[in-house]
């Protein structure tokens, strides 16, 4: 099988499978820069080619790369070849590492940061309501309900639907911003169309650095908004249903980065008088 044949079969499995771009573009990618690395064909590629891959290519990334690249190999040649070259190649553990934090000021102070009104309304929302920047880039006009206050996230990561609640006072720019896009399906476009997660990225970044915060991207947003409801006393559970999570146990590591609720327990030395 010739390797750009390889490629679309992959692609077309992965869609019939209903996995998001962002899986289909990271999929094809591991499964090129494989074959371009052995200069073989797909069906000559051994688990040996893969273990010197990642020897040479992955050692120094952390282990959720190593793990991405095993399952992208795996789903294509399980989908196309009928085999499992990596069946015999050990995951590594992923790290655990706590998500980047901004405290209400530092949240406050990017704002200011945002140079445009679109910007800044983007950036709020996302924040706002704890969105993924996939979920911003594909809302809908139509998505949104404002005489209910509330909004619906389509297909989210996992295939999940959601509702999330409209901040008060974020409706009226919002209701402007929709009548700005009359005729368009999405709320937020770019001059070529579609916004692009790399849009969003380059704002937030540009704006992190003039407030002068460093290594924040769009997500650290959603891990703040997490982390400042359950400060505020939020159930947990409920957190879980915002932010889409499927498994509660995605959820809890923000019980770590709360340090607000760990400024609230007291010292058993405390109560011994």
């Amino acid at each position: 099988m010739e390797r750009e044949e390889f490629f679309k079969k992959i692609e077309v499995e992965l869609k019939i499978s209903k996995n998001s771009d962002y899986t289909i573009r990271n999929y094809l990618k591991a499964n090129i820069d494989l074959i371009d690395f052995t200069e073989k064909s797909p069906t000559q590629i051994t688990t040996d080619d893969v273990k010197l891959f990642i020897a040479k290519n992955l050692t120094d990334k952390a282990a959720t790369s190593t793990i991405l690249f095993l399952s992208a190999i795996k789903y294509a040649y399980t989908s196309i070849l009928n085999k499992d070259i990596t069946t015999s190649i050990k995951r590594p553990k992923k790290e655990k590492r706590l998500p980047t934090i901004l405290s209400k000021n530092e949240i406050k102070n990017l704002f200011k940061e945002l140079q445009t009104q679109k910007s800044k309304l983007m950036v709020c929302l996302m924040y706002a309501c704890g969105f993924r920047v996939s979920e911003l880039i594909n809302l809908k006009i139509d998505n949104l309900n404002f005489s209910e206050k509330i909004g619906h996230i389509r297909q989210a990561k996992g295939n999940k639907d959601r509702i999330f609640n409209i901040p008060e006072f974020l409706i009226e720019e919002l209701q402007e911003q929709a009548k700005k896009q009359e005729g368009k399906i999405y709320l937020f476009t770019g001059r070529n169309g579609k916004l692009s997660t790399r849009n969003l990225q380059k704002i937030v970044s540009s704006a992190a650095n003039r407030a002068g915060l460093k290594n924040i991207h769009c997500h650290t947003l959603r891990h703040s908004f997490a982390t400042h409801l359950l400060e505020d006393g939020v159930d947990i559970r409920k957190i879980q249903e915002l932010l889409g999570h499927a498994d509660l146990s995605t959820t809890q590591i923000y019980t770590h980065v709360s340090t607000e609720e760990l400024k609230k327990i007291k010292s058993p030395i405390d109560n011994l008088n």
